[in-house]
């Protein structure tokens, strides 16, 4: 995974207030730490930092230029993204140095097409790896092509690239091929649905006991 350059900017005020202001700004509120160094509070430009996940996603490696100091080489650790908005609110990045290993977490894609009448369930989206900072997969691929019902793709059976170790328990299910529901099933299935709203509804209308309606009946006056 290559190196991209961004400019930082030291950031001297904190909390919500400043953070909303320094995004108005077309900056992003930033962390870095690692090393046992004191956390840096820094300001990414929104939009540089947004095509670089963009490009090489959540596991991008930075060279930042912070203010008049020396280059940090850092990991993009953690990216918050508004819920609604969907822009960035927020990023740990972590100081990492050339050579040195770092556990993080690799997408998962599965291509191909599996034999006819089959199904494909990826169970897992990600795999926890421990590799070299400058060398970090940007994805693994599960070709599930001619795969027959009954094929499933554990952990530790993905073909990692050499120096990548698995941190994922490698007996996790990842794929799973089925067979494909067929249309008399999907139509089993929504009568099975049909039949439990039915009964629902008829067990909510279910009159209560003259005694409870009694009650009921006074309660209400009362309030």
């Amino acid at each position: 995974m290559a190196e991209v350059r961004l400019a930082a900017e030291p950031r001297t005020e904190f909390g919500k207030g400043a953070a909303r202001r320094t995004r108005r700004a077309g900056k992003i509120p930033a962390v870095l730490y690692g090393h046992g160094t004191d956390p840096q509070h820094v300001s990414l430009p929104a939009r540089e930092f947004a095509r670089v996940v963009r490009e090489q996603g959540n596991n991008a490696i930075l060279r930042l230029e912070v203010g008049a100091g020396a280059n940090q080489l850092a990991l993009t650790k953690t990216v918050t993204v508004h819920p609604l908005r969907q822009y960035i609110e927020h990023v740990d990045l972590l100081l990492v140095r050339r050579g040195e290993k770092v556990v993080v977490d690799v997408p998962v894609v599965v291509t191909g097409d599996p034999a006819p009448g089959t199904l494909v369930t990826q169970d897992m989206g990600h795999l926890q790896v421990e590799a070299d900072a400058l060398q970090i997969p940007e994805e693994f691929e599960i070709s599930v092509q001619d795969y027959q019902m009954g094929t499933r793709v554990l952990a530790g059976e993905v073909t990692l690239p050499r120096g990548v170790e698995l941190q994922t328990d490698p007996e996790y299910l990842v794929v799973n091929v089925s067979a494909a529901p067929t249309e008399a099933d999907l139509e089993a299935e929504i009568d099975t649905e049909g039949a439990g709203v039915v009964e629902d509804a008829a067990e909510d209308e279910t009159p209560a006991p003259a005694g409870e309606q009694h009650e009921a009946a006074e309660g209400s006056d009362q309030s």
